[in-house]
């Protein structure tokens, strides 16, 4: 029994600090867009004149059921900087002078990270937002369709406005969802390179199974993963606080 030592080291320990901020990092860089790509999708699907809008809808949710390991092994696969046909397409278009190594430079990782974390997860934001456009009256199409409205004026100032209480239950969500990104990372970077994009859950598997030939510390990995938990308990409260104030909010209008 050690007592608070390992909170105590945790708060000194600068790469449990570093992950710390990357995870929200990641999360502030993935949630504004995918919940962004996923309204535009979803007030797209959601026009009943549109033909194939369900085979559109079930492309974009494809990725979702598609395991997270064959996702990582596909896309390292594609970003490889040795032949890798992302790379070739930007070589052959001229849009590079020479190959990037999207999952070895440590400025490139994170971001490379976001966009698959965004492309995978973006289908299910889509649906959270097709379950809000339902909420909007039919009488309201009719009738702005009746007095001549263009499309865009009544996306942009009448089912938008409505929509948006339920933006702030999906971006935590989506937040939630973003924080826990532990197997698309280890199954593509394992934190690397460098530790530039270790985020705090790769970091508490770290400590705890050592998988760099270290002793586990399976106390430590513990602690941090208190204090994680603590953080995204915060992020909950911050859920329930916002949905109570909206919720008093209509009631007051309504009043």
């Amino acid at each position: 029994f050690v007592g608070l030592a390992n909170y105590a080291e945790l708060l000194s320990d600068k790469f449990f600090w570093d992950a710390f901020g990357r995870s929200f990092l990641f999360t502030l860089g993935t949630v504004p867009a995918q919940m962004l790509v996923s309204l535009v999708f979803a007030i797209i699907l959601n026009n009943k004149l549109l033909k194939l809008s369900t085979l559109f809808r079930t492309l974009i949710f494809l990725p979702v059921v598609t395991p997270v390991a064959v996702i990582g092994i596909v896309m390292t696969i594609m970003l490889s900087p040795f032949n890798g046909p992302i790379n070739m397409a930007m070589l052959d278009l001229q849009l590079l002078s020479r190959p990037l190594d999207f999952l070895g430079d440590p400025k490139l990782v994170l971001l490379t990270l976001a966009a698959i974390y965004v492309w995978k997860w973006v289908g299910v934001t889509m649906v959270y937002w097709l379950a809000a456009l339902q909420t909007v009256p039919a009488e309201l199409y009719e009738a702005a369709k009746l007095d001549g409205v263009k499309n865009w004026q009544f996306t942009v100032f009448v089912v938008l406005p409505m929509i948006m209480p339920f933006a702030i239950v999906i971006a935590l969500i989506s937040a939630i969802s973003a924080l826990n990104v532990f197997p698309l990372i280890q199954s593509m970077t394992q934190g690397g390179p460098y530790f530039a994009s270790e985020v705090i859950e790769v970091y508490i598997f770290r400590n705890a199974f050592a998988t760099a030939g270290a002793i586990p510390r399976l106390g430590y990995a513990s602690a941090a993963g208190v204090f994680f938990g603590v953080a995204i308990m915060g992020l909950t409260i911050l859920q329930i606080v916002a949905v109570r104030h909206l919720r008093n909010r209509g009631h007051s209008n309504g009043a």
